[in-house]
């Protein structure tokens, strides 16, 4: 269980409050089926009362035409609230498709915002478990318990009234069953509450543990895990989540059932109590019919509140995580007073930077760090594993904001810029190249949405991927599948080129781009590679050294901190740690 999340099933006014949020657009859909609800009421009420007087008036004192005209009139009521019925249904499906399609979409655009120190404690799994399964649960209590468990508390209001005018004796005896009920449904209610939340929380962690699986699955089969992960799915994940839904299984067959049996111990009362009453002639057996028939009747809405009453303990534990998830702050904002940043020629500027990580006891990863970049100039960024390498570029591109200094772009505070005119200025190629699923063409045009095929085709042209891409079954409109899985490491990376090229950013970043390409591919890219870095503010991360000598500036980062900089040759003369890492490589 997350700390941000609770195991909150009780009633929350709250959490309630913001669902019918969802729901206020629809008010007029929702009153048409609480209208039908009233229809279908009454008439699940009228049917025992129209049988009762059909025997009565009709069968007792043998009049045909009594009989029929009841059975007439059952059947017209009986149709009546089954067409009630199903406006009821068609009405509230329709509004809690709509409501659920509005939360998902708040959902969906709230977590994309959110910053990436979330996503590196959130499981994935999870967050679709969230926004699937838990927004399913919302779905189903608005399509068939919100209307419905007023339809049902009208039945049951109605069925008592009918009850108490036609006998109050009986009434009574059938009252005094709900004692029984509501202790029954105490006990139930304390041991639902635990057994589902066991049952969210297994299948939340069964998401999480499949989308690690399979997003491991290179791994796995090239050590031979998959028996060890076989092992530990069945026994940590899949069976704990059998387990739960037993449990839950258990409680539910004894609650209902023992619903059963008190409602057959109350028939039984009932016609032995009214028996006695029609022996001492106080009472028609024609009454005491109509009771029997409505003993079922009252008892089955009170079966469907029993069962909503677990619905909504869902409701109560789903909408308070779900809402958890959408009340996270979304930590990189723009300022209230936020510009736009203008067509920049590229001028960074580090003044005195320093940044740690929330999550890593606010030990700082960078350390005073200046260093001012003019326009187009490519900046090589080395150093060992955990240097900082990569932390400046995070910062550059504003994923996290810095704690003490300040960076500008052509002079902006990128603090006082709009995230958008700064990142769509920027173009990125990582170490591991992420294709979505879709054609290549959809792939490249990524980085410019509104780019056309033939600018998508010289910008493949230019890094060298067309050739490749010719070769695919349907050419550009191949379909990578999730991940890029039919190409190789290259051809993926070729296609990321492609996209940076395409976007046309002034500040391109290579974050280890070349390092899953093979020798005979980057000389295919080299030309390109400088053709994409001609004119532009670069800054490249590489632990190639070879990929680096003609770079204008070259920064030596060691433990947070700038070790050194200048030109390959400058920094060959100084002997420092740049000679020694080159002199190791070399050898």
């Amino acid at each position: 269980m997350y700390p941000d999340e609770k195991d909150n099933t009780s009633f929350d006014w709250q959490t309630t409050k913001r669902l019918l949020g969802y729901l206020s657009p629809y008010k007029r859909t929702i009153f048409v089926a609480l209208a039908a609800s009233v229809l279908s009421a009454a008439a699940n009420v009228l049917g025992a009362p129209i049988i009762g007087w059909a025997v009565d008036e009709g069968v007792e004192k043998r009049d045909l035409t009594t009989v029929g005209i009841g059975v007439l009139l059952y059947m017209v009521v009986q149709a009546v609230g089954a067409l009630a019925f199903r406006a009821q249904i068609t009405r509230m499906a329709v509004t809690g498709q709509r409501a659920i399609q509005a939360l998902r979409d708040d959902l969906f655009t709230h977590v994309q915002n959110l910053s990436l120190s979330f996503f590196s404690r959130y499981e994935s799994g999870r967050l679709i478990s969230r926004i699937i399964n838990d927004v399913n649960t919302l779905r189903e209590a608005i399509t068939w318990a919100i209307v419905g468990t007023f339809r049902d508390m009208l039945s049951l209001i109605g069925i008592v009234i009918v009850m108490v005018l036609i006998n109050l004796p009986l009434t009574v005896v059938a009252l005094g069953v709900l004692v029984v009920l509501a202790i029954i449904a105490n006990f139930w209610r304390i041991y639902a509450r635990k057994t589902y939340l066991r049952v969210v929380e297994t299948n939340a962690r069964m998401n999480a543990e499949l989308a690690e699986a399979f997003n491991g699955v290179r791994v796995t089969q090239a050590f031979d895990r998959q028996t060890y992960n076989a092992h530990r799915f069945a026994t940590h994940f899949n069976q704990n989540n059998r387990q739960a839904n037993m449990n839950a299984t258990l409680v539910a067959s004894l609650f209902f059932p023992s619903i059963e049996l008190v409602g057959g111990v109350a028939t039984g009362l009932l016609i032995y109590v009214g028996g006695t009453l029609v022996l001492r002639q106080e009472l028609s057996i024609f009454t005491l019919l109509t009771f029997v028939l409505y003993i079922d009747q009252f008892f089955q809405p009170i079966r469907q509140l029993a069962q909503r009453y677990n619905l909504f303990q869902a409701v109560m534990a789903a909408g308070d995580k779900l809402f958890h998830l959408l009340d996270r702050p979304i930590e990189i904002q723009d300022a209230p007073d936020a510009v736009e940043l203008p067509p920049i020629s590229g001028h960074v500027r580090f003044e005195q930077v320093c940044f740690a990580y929330e999550d890593d006891d606010k030990l700082p990863v960078v350390t005073d760090i200046t260093l001012d970049v003019p326009p187009g100039t490519t900046v090589a960024l080395v150093g060992h594993t955990g240097a900082g390498k990569t932390t400046l570029i995070k910062l550059l591109m504003r994923f996290y904001d810095i704690k003490e200094g300040r960076l500008t772009i052509d002079g902006y505070d990128i603090n006082k810029v709009t995230q958008r005119s700064l990142r769509r200025q920027m173009g990125i190629v990582l170490q591991e190249t992420y294709l979505f699923s879709g054609t290549v063409m959809d792939n490249i045009r990524y980085g410019r949405l509104d780019a056309s095929d033939d600018d998508v085709i010289a910008a493949a042209t230019a890094v060298g991927a067309h050739d490749f891409i010719s070769r695919l079954e349907h050419g550009y409109h191949t379909e990578v599948r999730e991940g890029g899985s039919l190409l190789s490491a290259g051809q993926k990376q070729l296609l990321a080129f492609a996209r940076a090229l395409l976007a046309d950013p002034r500040i391109l970043i290579l974050d280890e781009a070349t390092s899953n390409i093979d020798t005979q591919t980057e000389k295919i890219i080299q030309t390109a590679l400088a053709r994409l870095l001609e004119g532009r503010t670069s800054f490249v991360i590489a632990h190639r050294l070879s990929t680096i000598v003609n770079s204008d500036l070259i920064v030596v980062m060691s433990h947070g901190r700038i070790a050194e900089m200048g030109t390959h040759q400058e920094l060959l003369g100084a002997s420092g740690a740049y000679r020694s890492m080159y002199t190791m490589v070399d050898n």
